[in-house]
């Protein structure tokens, strides 16, 4: 069984960073294809970034673009969401997502994940 867990949520005020990170169980982590999602409350979740198994491919949401930065790490069995100039919009449950296999994905949604971790919440403030 693979299991996810988020750590790195927290207060931040507009205009700062945070860094998520996502520690994940399994022996071929390498080869997983690893996601972030948000949800605010009463919204929707909604993709933020994604990154292929193998590294060589991200996908950004356009609301992050620019400002997030998605990445993977195989020998720390961890992805990261470096978050950069944050806003209120941002504030959201943070979730990291892994799909063990990455051909034919479509990265944006949600239920082309095998595994989720429990999200972590990060708040924004004005």
């Amino acid at each position: 069984q693979v299991q996810l867990v988020e750590s790195g949520g927290g207060l931040v005020q507009a205009g700062g960073s945070l860094r998520l990170s996502c520690a994940v169980s399994g022996r071929t982590f390498a080869t997983y294809g690893m996601g972030w999602f948000r949800q605010a409350p009463g919204k929707e979740r909604e993709f933020v970034a994604a990154m292929s198994g193998s590294g060589r491919d991200t996908y950004y949401a356009d609301s992050v673009k620019g400002r997030f930065t998605i990445s993977k790490d195989n020998a720390e069995n961890s992805v990261y969401l470096q978050m950069n100039s944050l806003s209120v919009e941002d504030t959201a449950v943070y979730y990291c997502a892994a799909r063990v296999d990455w051909r034919a994905v479509v990265p944006g949604v949600a239920d082309e994940y095998d595994y989720w971790g429990q999200g972590t919440q990060v708040t924004v403030s004005s």
